[in-house]
């Protein structure tokens, strides 16, 4: 069963099945473009980027039962670079790679909290319900243990909230619930000296995202501000930008995620890490969307700063999920 939200935005993607599909011809075209004499990118590229994730999960299975041998080591084996991280995240099951995202963003010098706060702010319950079970099945470890040992404070616990996956998915709104979660808020920190933080993590961390737009509605109507305002004003450090990226989300999902590209091709480098993992992850969901806000923001299309700002074939493939300029 699909929820209501993944209904809504599941054709806003640039990437759909690819009809009269047969995992055993593009598992035995993909072997020879990996086998052959030199690597034959152009095959790779043109299959992985128009087929859907569902269908590249039984090419990699047809794959692996045909020549024993798993796609994703034979892609990492014969590419390089960026570019190979890209394929490889093709080919691999959307909660895995979520997950693999997750492990990536917490391990090594230093958290990544970038992109923790964006994956756990952008995925619906179902998504993190799904990439809780993938961590446990990679890493034998529970994802709320890793985020507890690599987070800390209210940051850490708003964190384990969002990663329960418990945040209601319902479209239905409740006009008295948000004029008292919005009283709520207001009370727990514009209206007394300090601030009740576990209010905010409790009410931003669990209502839907129409519902909590409602609220913001209604905060605004007591409070006079809006509540990014109130977070700036009241609340700091990595606790304060999580509670902002969920406001944004709430507001509007792929208005987030292209400024998120926006920071990504930006400036003297290229965080491939963002670029890829939006592109990818959000191909099947709302990339028609987040391209649409990308050009109301910046004036220019997606396509053209991916452009601009990588090359080879990492770039055309890139270019293939984009889907088109706008």
């Amino acid at each position: 069963m699909k929820s209501e939200q993944e209904k809504l935005v599941g054709h806003r993607g640039t990437m759909r099945d690819y009809p009269g599909f047969s995992a055993s011809v593009d598992a035995e075209a993909i072997h020879k473009a990996i086998r052959g004499i030199g690597t034959d990118e152009k095959t790779l590229i043109s299959i992985l980027t128009e087929r859907s994730n569902a269908q590249r999960q039984l090419i990699a299975k047809e794959y692996q039962a045909a020549y024993g041998r798993e796609l994703k080591d034979d892609l990492k084996g014969d590419l390089s670079g960026h570019f190979k991280c890209l394929m490889v995240a093709l080919v691999t099951p959307p909660a895995v790679f979520d997950a693999k995202q997750l492990k990536k963003s917490m391990k090594g010098t230093g958290t990544s909290e970038d992109a923790l706060i964006e994956i756990l702010t952008t995925r619906t319950s179902r998504q993190m319900k799904e990439i809780g079970q993938a961590y446990y099945t990679v890493y034998k470890k529970s994802l709320g243990d890793e985020i507890s040992s690599e987070t800390s404070g209210d940051f850490r616990k708003a964190l384990l909230t969002l990663a329960d996956g418990r945040r209601d998915e319902g479209l239905k709104v409740d006009e008295q619930l948000a004029k008292k979660d919005a009283q709520i808020l207001y009370n727990a920190g514009e209206n007394r000296w300090g601030t009740d933080e576990d209010t905010f993590t409790e009410i931003l961390c669990l209502r839907s995202f129409p519902q909590l737009k409602l609220a913001f509605d209604e905060y605004r109507n007591i409070s006079q501000k809006d509540i990014e305002d109130s977070i700036k004003g009241e609340l700091s450090g990595h606790f304060e930008d999580l509670l902002l990226a969920i406001v944004c989300c709430a507001r509007n999902t792929p208005a987030f995620l292209a400024r998120r590209l926006h920071q990504a091709l930006k400036g003297a480098g290229t965080d491939e890490f963002t670029l890829n993992r939006i592109m990818v992850s959000r191909s099947e969901i709302d990339l028609l969307d987040i391209r649409a806000e990308f050009k109301k923001q910046y004036g220019y299309s997606l396509h053209s700063a991916i452009k601009s700002d990588t090359s080879g074939d990492y770039a055309i493939t890139l270019v293939k999920i984009c889907g088109g300029d706008d």
